[in-house]
């Protein structure tokens, strides 16, 4: 009877001593840094700063690195120098996966989620936010002329441009959408939309915003969830056919760290829902038009939320 009851003492320190073991190994993992990639510009930025202190909050160690290129990051994800980063579902499935073919929200990110699991790369949940490509126009002109969507817009080009030549409508684009195979071209066979060289003004693609705010061109290419459509009241006009790709952006984290830090996952998913085009959209703003630093916008936005 002795032995036995030495035995299951044994037995039960030995599970302990196990139980503990596996508690510090586990502690261990959780606390190893995790690195986060960026890129750079201003949405991204908050991104960045909300991750770190939400993360931090839950008991993870970030390291941000910021102003991170695209296709830099994702080598370094792939390569296991970056853990994580906030990717977009059209950035990955037309620049990572060269993949052209109209798409819905869902499926776009259905397709960018099977194809980067080959790689060891996990996509988490979308944020409800879609930074994608529109035009659009001030608003109280959009208004004023009826204008709500591209194919109304296409119209008004046409109408002006055959009745009224020496006063053609003027559209700002950037460079880069200009040239690109997935860009102008495209855009102009999927809604019949002619234009003459004299209603196109090129420009960066940051100056866009100021050339329809004062009146340079009368519609332009900008991103939805830009801070300057609010701050500078101009009009997105609904792209009724359904021709620019979606741009969710969402959590992409390498599955060997969520497998080492239990938990990672719920936390970006919890935070990540927060994120929608309206939140963003404000944030932006209060960055590039109020001049309030990322970290206090990314703060006060949890703050506001009860996260923290």
């Amino acid at each position: 009877m002795a032995t036995a009851n030495k035995l299951a003492r044994w037995v039960k320190r030995t599970a302990l001593a196990l139980t503990a073991t596996l508690a510090i190994s586990q502690s261990a993992a959780a606390a190893t840094p995790i690195t986060m990639a960026t890129k750079s510009f201003t949405e991204q930025h908050i991104l960045s700063a909300m991750t770190v202190i939400w993360l931090q909050k839950k008991g993870f160690q970030v390291i941000p690195k910021t102003n991170i290129a695209t296709t830099i990051g994702r080598n370094a994800m792939i390569n296991k120098q970056i853990d994580m980063t906030w990717e977009y579902t059209g950035t990955s499935l037309i620049i990572f996966n060269h993949i052209n073919k109209p798409m819905s929200t869902e499926d776009a990110y259905k397709t960018v989620k099977q194809l980067d699991a080959k790689l060891g790369l996990v996509w988490l949940n979308p944020a409800p936010m879609n930074n994608t490509y529109a035009f659009a126009m001030q608003r109280d002109r959009a208004e004023k002329e009826g204008i709500n969507t591209m194919s109304q817009l296409v119209a008004k080009l046409e109408e002006v441009r055959k009745n009224d030549p020496d006063h053609n409508w003027k559209l700002g684009l950037d460079l880069e959408f200009s040239g690109r195979s997935d860009g102008l071209k495209p855009l102009q066979k999927a809604y019949n939309m002619p234009l003459d060289r004299p209603q196109i003004r090129q420009m960066d693609p940051g100056l866009v915003y100021n050339a329809i705010r004062d009146g340079f061109v009368d519609a332009g290419l900008i991103y939805t969830t830009d801070g300057r459509v609010k701050g500078f009241e101009l009009k997105v006009l609904e792209d009724d056919k359904h021709f620019f790709p979606s741009y969710n952006v969402t959590p992409v984290v390498r599955q060997d760290v969520l497998e080492s830090h239990p938990g990672l996952d719920t936390a970006l998913n919890q935070l990540s829902a927060l994120i929608n085009d309206e939140a963003i959209t404000e944030m932006n703003k209060r960055v590039d038009i109020d001049h309030q630093s990322p970290q206090q916008v990314a703060r006060d936005f949890l703050q506001s939320k009860n996260m923290l």
